[in-house]
């Protein structure tokens, strides 16, 4: 289970403060294209499962996810999730011709076969995604993600943090926030349902 807390920038001017104050605690840059695919039957999305493709800086490198029965409230969310490394050049191909999905060696794409039915060359299709940009920064004892995400409708920014005590954690990011006089509200919908329904929140 991951548990994560999510708070929404409103705006590019209050994602350029964030960034500029944890700066001193930056840890790593990355550059993010996410892709998804579900079955030519909607096999996936019907039991609100999301299969997707992260590549990492120029596609070195390939996270095949497994995502399933994702909650968000108050700014926290939980969603079941099993993922792995793929060899980059397998994921392109599969991101150029999706039926290849479904004969690909991947413990996650097995269990996608076998769990959700998706079977065949012509089961599987893409859905498009969207890129994203990540800062990451290691801050009181939290690893702090800061996502600028570009849709073909906008722009959307967003602190994430996964933590064991998310109450915790989102006292802390919200206390900073205040502190800072940045506002912000708690993320009400996935990057992947905002994708979905094709306009910002």
């Amino acid at each position: 289970m991951e548990v994560e807390v999510k708070l929404r920038l409103p705006n590019a001017d209050s994602h350029r403060r964030v960034i500029a104050l944890l700066a001193p605690f930056h840890a790593a840059t990355h550059r993010q294209r996410n892709l998804f695919f579900d079955g030519a039957d909607s096999e996936l999305s019907s039991k609100r499962a999301v299969l997707r493709f992260r590549f990492y800086n120029d596609d070195e490198r390939c996270v095949v996810s497994l995502k399933a029965k994702a909650v968000l409230v108050d700014g926290v969310s939980r969603v079941e999730e099993d993922e792995e490394d793929l060899n980059p050049r397998v994921g392109l191909d599969c991101v150029a011709e999706p039926g290849k999905l479904g004969v690909v060696e991947s413990r996650v794409l097995e269990r996608v076969r076998n769990e959700f039915g998706v079977k065949g060359e012509k089961g599987f299709v893409g859905l498009g995604g969207f890129g994203n940009i990540r800062s990451v920064y290691e801050w009181k004892g939290l690893k702090l993600e800061v996502d600028e995400t570009s849709f073909d409708f906008g722009t959307l920014y967003e602190i994430e943090c996964e933590s064991a005590d998310p109450d915790e954690a989102k006292r802390v990011l919200e206390e900073f926030l205040k502190e800072n006089g940045i506002d912000y509200s708690y993320s009400l919908m996935s990057k992947f349902a905002i994708f979905r329904s094709g306009k910002l929140p």
